[in-house]
């Protein structure tokens, strides 16, 4: 499966490991993030519809953690973008894709040709 998502990247080269893991672990990492704001979504909604002044004032807190979570869910987004395009850039100016670290930041590896 994975195969069928990286596999035609650049030149039709394969993506290395470390950088197929660090796409997993971050949307991992995204996923558990959007999980964790379906519930806080679902207190809000809770909290606001019982309009009991104490649960409207802990919506306050409530909101604020769900907004610091879609921060995080965008620079998360950023990031795998990042690296992916510097994946895809690296392969197609022949760049090994081990060359890139587990950061996603290419190395000053080059393969050599001959």
């Amino acid at each position: 499966m994975e195969g069928d998502i990286f596999s035609g990247i650049g030149n039709g080269t394969q993506v290395d490991g470390k950088v197929l893991q660090t796409f997993r672990k971050s949307f991992g990492q995204v996923q558990d993030i959007l999980d964790q704001n379906r519930l806080l979504i679902n207190e809000i909604n809770q909290n606001h519809e019982s309009k009991v002044p104490d649960n409207l004032t802990r919506n306050v807190g409530l909101i604020k953690e769900l907004n610091n979570n879609i921060r995080r869910v965008v620079s998360l987004y950023a990031d795998l973008s990042s690296s992916f395009a510097r994946s895809v850039e690296s392969s197609s100016e022949g760049e090994s894709p081990a060359a890139l670290r587990s950061d996603g930041k290419a190395s000053q590896k080059r393969i050599r040709s001959g």
